[in-house]
């Protein structure tokens, strides 16, 4: 993990495309500002797993239902 320093109006290249912005730091809350391309998703991580808990309950019932269906 890279971890770096950034002050308030700093910002963080990834890649060519997304850059991240401090926005505003206040205690311990940090806001980021996120520029990507609209083609590149971006969510919080637990928003990011809760996503794929749903697409992998629809992929084995997909399965489940496949299953029923060849036999």
């Amino acid at each position: 993990m890279l971890v770096l320093s950034r002050h308030r109006d700093e910002s963080i290249m990834i890649g060519d495309d997304v850059v991240i912005t401090i926005v505003d730091i206040r205690g311990d809350k940090v806001r980021l500002g996120i520029q990507a391309p609209t083609k590149i998703p971006v969510h919080r991580q637990e928003v990011y797993e809760a996503i794929q808990r749903e697409r992998a309950a629809e992929n084995s019932d997909d399965q489940a239902t496949s299953a029923k269906s060849s036999a």
